[in-house]
């Protein structure tokens, strides 16, 4: 099979014929590139997701699913879904969880790369695939959930200009790629609050976390279930752009080579509060990942898994530092929790 052509000489040939191409477009099309058919987790790869830190992570989240689903009345059937399962490890630490309280569910993992959907199938061999939520059945209630899923998505950004609000795109100058404003005014799809905002303040949207989130809030409130999304971003509305990539665990200049690094931006989790809400879902609460997981106990979980294993104590501390520490992942990533209307309140929120 012929390898394909670089992405980088696609697109500067795209711009040369039509003229600069959105972020959305450049954005998307670098990510389904850069997955297609690589597995870019681990230290070999660009970058390392909570669930390979420690198995405590996937622990503590099939432990948050099994409580809300027994208070629940533990419902059955019910569908435990991932999106973006990378490995499957977070969902093997989950369901070897959940069984210890009787909680097997079916598995649905939401994934499109054949590199990872290969790794996800020796981890959880029971597994069902799909390419977005419309495959996942509806006929019982979801316990779903979406680590770095969301940051991944491909947004679209808005910079006041002198002339206006426009989009910023992405051209060709000086042999490289550039962001770049649009031609079109864009003044009519920016809120009141920032229509007279300063030159240069710039607006990211997320068109595709919205869309999950209107069809994952609908599903909660038709089917019943909770959801935990966890990742890296914001709890209250801000300005500016969080565009960022990584390559080699080393972040990299996001427009220097376009389906090679992971191109990722901060996650608006008011916005998809705001959209869980309209659906007829139940946003349980926005909080930092250190706090979600001190509540569910991760602190003794740890000393547990020292005591048990002396020789691994150093390292499962670094674990727990790494995943609650302020200064690692405890403070900038986020867990939202969603549920639908007739659920409990989850733990931690």
């Amino acid at each position: 099979m012929p390898e394909a052509e670089p992405l980088s000489a696609v697109f500067q040939r795209l711009i040369a014929t039509y003229g600069p191409i959105s972020l959305l477009h450049y954005m998307g099309e670098s990510n389904a590139r850069y997955y297609a058919d690589k597995d870019p987790l681990g230290a070999a790869g660009d970058f390392i997701t909570a669930p390979e830190i420690s198995q405590m992570f996937g622990e503590l989240v099939g432990l948050w699913l099994a409580d809300i689903w027994m208070r629940a009345g533990s419902p059955a059937p019910v569908h435990y879904v991932e999106m973006g399962p990378g490995r499957g490890t977070l969902a093997r630490d989950a369901l070897r969880t959940m069984k210890r309280v009787g909680l097997e569910p079916q598995v649905h993992f939401v994934e499109g790369s054949q590199a990872l959907r290969a790794l996800q199938a020796e981890a959880v061999p029971q597994a069902q695939w799909h390419h977005d939520l419309g495959g996942v059945p509806s006929d019982a209630p979801l316990l779903l959930v979406g680590n770095e899923f969301l940051d991944a998505l491909p947004v679209r950004q808005l910079v006041k200009t002198a002339a206006g609000w426009r989009e910023r795109m992405v051209g060709w100058a000086e042999d490289r790629f550039r962001p770049v404003a649009g031609d079109k005014p864009m003044d009519a799809a920016v809120p009141e609050s920032l229509k007279d905002a300063p030159e240069s303040t710039l607006l990211e949207t997320c068109p595709g976390a919205a869309a999950v989130m209107h069809e994952l809030s609908g599903r909660l409130a038709a089917q019943g279930g909770a959801a935990l999304l966890i990742d890296y971003g914001y709890a209250e509305p801000q300005t500016g752009s969080t565009l960022q990539a990584l390559r080699a665990h080393t972040k990299v200049d996001p427009f220097a080579m376009p389906g090679e690094a992971d191109l990722t931006c901060l996650v608006d989790f008011a916005i998809l509060a705001e959209i869980a809400q309209s659906e007829g879902a139940r946003w349980q609460g926005t909080v930092t990942q250190g706090a979600f997981l001190r509540a569910l106990g991760i602190e003794m979980r740890a000393a547990k898994l020292a005591a048990a294993a002396p020789d691994h104590a150093d390292a499962v501390q670094r674990a727990m530092v790494r995943l609650i520490g302020d200064d690692q992942m405890g403070t900038l990533f986020k867990v939202m929790g969603v549920a639908g209307p007739n659920w409990p309140q989850g733990a931690g929120f």
